[in-house]
């Protein structure tokens, strides 16, 4: 069973479904014991989804993709996909 310190250190990975299904069933049995990590999960959630909604609707600046570009080095589509 996870414990306080690691649930809140693999938050963002057990939201991104990127944690082994042990880890991931240890999270989720803390969570249900644990009002003070749970708050922590939900405020993390919520937060992902406001920002998510806020940002889907926005054009990508100007010049942004470029950037991007030389950043990573990779070639993107013109519809901000790589590719």
């Amino acid at each position: 069973m996870a414990d306080c310190s690691e649930t809140l250190r693999e938050l963002e990975a057990f939201l991104d479904g990127e944690l082994t299904t042990d880890t991931t069933e240890g999270i989720h049995a803390h969570l249900e014991g644990c009002m003070d990590c749970l708050q922590a999960f939900d405020f993390h959630a919520e937060l992902r989804m406001v920002v998510r909604e806020k940002c889907s609707n926005d054009e990508i600046p100007a010049g942004l993709l470029s950037r991007i570009e030389q950043c990573f080095g990779e070639d993107f589509d013109g519809d901000g996909t790589i590719g």
